[in-house]
């Protein structure tokens, strides 16, 4: 019996997926919203447990960008006090420019209330879903999970409650300088089977 899909081409996707950081991104270089949206899409159709959908996401591109790199970096600097680093400072309001569009990632506490646990896996794998989606598009781009991501005050920018959590932003790009091949060690090494 033959496959329904091309499992080959699935294989290949997977197993050259990378993260590709703003350094490598073409400079300038705007990515199509109906592009973006089709990334989110395919994001959407994640699992989760109760079809409770917790995923949410919040997409800055254009003047969104400038918008988001100044809220970051002044909330680094009124949150850090004597641990203030400048260069951190000058990565957070730098960065976001640089990239054709940035995707807040949050999850959202549902009436379906399942362990907090499980609703941040879904959203991981909604986070999977659209990176390799993004590969299969010849895109870049990135989970970070550093800058405001877990700073309580953050929350309200992107309309999130007390029971919400901001889990990093997506950085995205067109490639310019391809990431290197990736290593795993051996699966067999991590795996156990039970036959009896």
């Amino acid at each position: 019996m033959s496959a329904p899909f091309d499992t080959n081409q699935l294989n290949t996707l997977i197993r050259t997926r990378r993260s590709v950081f703003i350094t490598q991104f073409v400079p300038g270089k705007v990515i199509p919203d109906d592009l973006i949206w089709q990334l989110l899409e395919n994001a959407n159709w994640a699992p989760s447990h109760k079809q409770s959908e917790p995923w949410r996401f919040t997409v800055f591109t254009g003047a969104g960008l400038e918008k988001l790199a100044i809220f970051q970096a002044e909330l680094y600097k009124e949150l850090a006090g004597e641990r203030f680093q400048q260069g951190k400072y000058n990565k957070l309001r730098n960065n976001p420019p640089q990239c054709s569009h940035v995707v807040a990632i949050a999850m959202k506490r549902t009436a379906v209330r399942l362990p907090e646990i499980e609703e941040i896996e879904a959203v991981a794998c909604a986070v999977q879903n659209l990176h390799l989606t993004a590969h299969a598009y010849g895109l870049g781009g990135y989970w970070s999970s550093g800058g405001v991501t877990y700073d309580e005050p953050a929350k309200e920018f992107f309309g999130l409650g007390p029971d919400d959590r901001l889990l990093g932003f997506f950085q995205l790009g067109y490639v310019e300088v391809p990431s290197d091949a990736g290593k795993r060690g051996p699966v067999q090494e991590k795996t156990v089977w039970v036959r009896e």
